[in-house]
């Protein structure tokens, strides 16, 4: 299939007023060009219309290419440069703007990075680390807190849109029951959103008084977050298509916990989660997770099944698409699947190893990690990392913190998800608090109880305020208190330990 005109001007090092690594490679898409020069790329949209895109006319290539560098430009503004509008002249093409004669395309210049930098590539490599799903887990936290919201915006987050998204994953699937799903797999799925649904709509409308649902990214994956310059960069977003970007926002970090979950690595997954909630303290909003991954998983599922459909594509191909589209499609329907909650409820004096112990079974068992910390610090309305004054411990306000981490984690676990509340629960009257809590909805409950010999306990109070990165605010002059006040286990508790 021959190129356009311009695809083959830009294939050649003249159309440059800069230097370039030759060849020059093009990288293609269903809806782009991308020409590789080296240190610049540049994308040109194809003049398609799908329906849910249309790039058909010149003004809109130019429009959508003016809202990718805009939007894309919240969370990666080192990647996105400008828009550079393309001049004919005598038949010849360039960006030379003082050239005589009039756009006939747009261009969005961005510099070029090693493919070997995409998050896709560095975990088929085994580079990609805990730290970096933790910085993206920030990074999309004060994305999130921060994207614009609006009456039209919210229209898309009510419960009858969010339907319809699902209502038409289902209608435009049926045809691949036996073929890469089964009829129980789609019949099971279907009807827990129903369910869901019918089950909660008043959560839709609380999302949305809230401010959840705002202008977001809409296509977070692997795919689509590089390292460049050491930092990640988040891009890619979703330009051309309102309902994909508009939002609530755990449907936009749902899509990167399923891709992860979906590649195996669940303790990656968890990490990143954690990382999120603890930032943005949505935790209640995490009771909307199983329904969101699961339309993220099924969505992935329905595209990779279109391919089954196309007669250019090779059989080899459609065998990997059927098989890929089946794993997706039963992910699908496992995130539907009753889940028993637990709550796990960590004791022991600051620098005892809870919050070390908590991360390692949140990542083992995929819970979700309540710190007192964080809550304490967020009910009173504080960045994470600003350290508290003495009112902030003053005894109503431990009473406040102990108060929520009960309500959050039984609230969570009543929902399937094991929940782990890491705090001191250093009095007998704070512990039975959680675990009654629990244990009116028939919620298990473990304790795990950490302790240390006293100079550990100093050294690592010592060792975390030297590296100022941590949001706990205890020191090593409180250490000596907290020791001489903590109420040991009771019998009743005793027999909660953990093995």
């Amino acid at each position: 299939m021959s190129l356009p005109p311009i695809i083959e001007q830009m294939l050649t090092p003249e159309f440059y007023t800069h230097p370039v690594t030759e060849p020059i490679q093009l990288l293609q898409t269903h809806i782009s060009f991308v020409l590789l020069t080296g240190q610049y790329a540049y994308k040109v949209k194809k003049p398609m219309n799908f329906g849910f895109l249309d790039f058909s006319t010149l003004e809109k290539r130019k429009y959508f290419c003016e809202e990718e560098l805009r939007l894309n430009r919240r969370l990666a503004p080192d990647l996105y440069l400008s828009v550079l509008p393309i001049i004919e002249t005598d038949g010849k093409y360039s960006f030379d703007e003082s050239a005589v004669g009039t756009p006939v395309e747009y261009a969005i210049a961005m510099p070029e990075f090693s493919q070997d930098d995409l998050l896709i590539e560095m975990f088929g490599s085994g580079r990609l680390t805990a730290d970096h799903v933790k910085q993206i887990g920030e990074q999309l936290a004060t994305f999130h807190q921060n994207a614009l919201t609006n009456d039209h915006i919210n229209s898309f987050g009510t419960m009858e849109s969010v339907r319809a998204v699902a209502n038409d994953n289902y209608a435009s699937t049926t045809k691949y029951i036996g073929i890469a799903q089964t009829q129980t797999q789609f019949d099971q799925t279907r009807n827990y959103t129903e369910q869901f649904f019918a089950d909660n709509a008043g959560l839709f409308s609380d999302r949305i008084a809230k401010g959840k649902v705002r202008e977001c990214h809409g296509d977070v994956h692997l795919k689509n977050i590089c390292l460049y310059q050491d930092q990640i960069q988040i891009f890619d977003c979703i330009e051309f298509n309102e309902p994909f970007r508009n939002s609530d926002v755990l449907y936009d970090a749902a899509f990167l916990l399923m891709d992860l979950q979906f590649r195996g690595r669940r303790d990656l997954a968890n990490i990143f989660l954690n990382t999120y909630l603890e930032r943005t303290g949505d935790y209640e909003g995490a009771v909307l997770l199983p329904l969101h991954c699961s339309m993220r998983a099924y969505i992935r599922a329905k595209v990779t099944s279109f391919l089954l459909d196309d007669p250019n594509i090779p059989a080899t191909v459609k065998a990997d698409a059927q098989t890929e589209a089946s794993a997706y499609y039963k992910l699908a329907w496992e995130y539907t699947q009753p889940q028993q909650g637990k709550l796990i409820i960590m004791s022991g004096v600051s620098g005892s190893g809870k919050s070390t112990t908590a991360k390692e079974i949140a990542t083992k068992q995929d819970a979700i990690y309540l710190r007192s910390d964080a809550i304490r610090k967020q009910i009173a309305g504080l960045d994470l990392m600003q350290r508290g004054g003495d009112e902030l411990y003053k005894p109503e306000m431990t009473a406040k913190t102990y108060s929520r981490l009960a309500e959050l984690g039984t609230l969570l676990a009543s929902r399937g998800f094991t929940v782990i509340l890491d705090a001191k629960y250093d009095r007998v009257s704070l512990r039975t608090e959680a675990i009654a809590a629990a244990q009116a909805q028939n919620i298990p409950v473990e304790i795990v109880c950490c302790t240390a010999p006293v100079e550990v306990l100093e050294q690592r109070l010592r060792d975390r305020a030297a590296a100022n990165n941590d949001i706990a605010d205890a020191t090593v002059e409180l250490l000596a208190s907290q020791l001489a006040s903590f109420e040991g286990l009771t019998p009743e508790e005793l027999v909660l330990i953990n093995p």
